[in-house]
């Protein structure tokens, strides 16, 4: 993924330039070719969503078993979708109509990450009412070993605001780098489907940048939001 999205972003940035053409017809090849693989090894993430789903609706909170129960089926059915376009790229199914399953799969993309983003948010409200409450109540013994820089947390105005919701993603990495990924990957289906044009090179940063996040939790788990 990371390979692709870098293919994209230099192609975009040195296919005006009159002497590099073969180069950005290679890039463009390679990134066709990784999307091709991509598709296929994703047939088995149709299964591994189902099952997610099925473990987030035994969440007792029932915002997040709403947002990751539905994020779960709707990039099932993403997978699904990609899965027809991919026997319709290798030749298996050549009366695939490209377009309205590549529309299908990017709409349902789309609204898991909504559902992701949503979750997020709630995360992010919960940490600040329960920072707000210490406030109030002034119970800030453990706020104030934690940000010293923060002396008196008052949440009436912007700068206010903005400056708890730094601490809090400061003090809570796997909720910060789940935030960027999926804000990141938003940038995807948001040039697809009209709703804001970027270009490639948008979409090339922010698919490396997203990637970097993937395989950062990864190779540290903890970095991972739990579920």
């Amino acid at each position: 993924r990371a390979t692709q999205y870098t293919c994209m972003l230099l192609s975009y940035l040195i296919e005006r330039k009159a002497d590099k053409e073969k180069l950005t017809m290679k890039l463009k090849q390679l990134e066709s070719s990784m999307s091709s693989g991509r598709k296929m090894f994703r047939l088995g993430n149709m299964v591994h969503a189902l099952v997610a789903a099925r473990r987030t609706t035994q969440l007792p909170d029932v915002v997040p078993r709403f947002c990751l129960t539905a994020s779960n089926l709707t990039r099932a059915l993403y997978f699904v979708c990609d899965a027809v376009l991919w026997l319709k790229s290798v030749g298996l199914q050549p009366d695939v109509d490209k377009p309205k399953w590549r529309n299908w799969a990017t709409k349902c993309y789309y609204f898991s990450l909504l559902m992701n983003l949503a979750r997020d948010w709630y995360e992010i409200s919960w940490r600040l009412e329960q920072a707000v409450q210490e406030e109030k109540t002034k119970e800030k013994s453990f706020w104030d070993k934690h940000n010293q820089d923060l002396n008196c947390v008052k949440c009436d105005g912007l700068h206010s605001f903005l400056l708890l919701l730094f601490q809090i993603l400061k003090r809570h990495p796997p909720l910060l780098l789940d935030l960027v990924k999926n804000l990141c990957d938003l940038s995807g289906p948001l040039d697809t489907l009209g709703i804001y044009k970027t270009n490639p090179g948008v979409i090339g940063f922010c698919g490396i940048l997203s990637s970097l996040v993937g395989i950062l939790t990864l190779a540290s788990p903890h970095l991972k939001l739990k579920q």
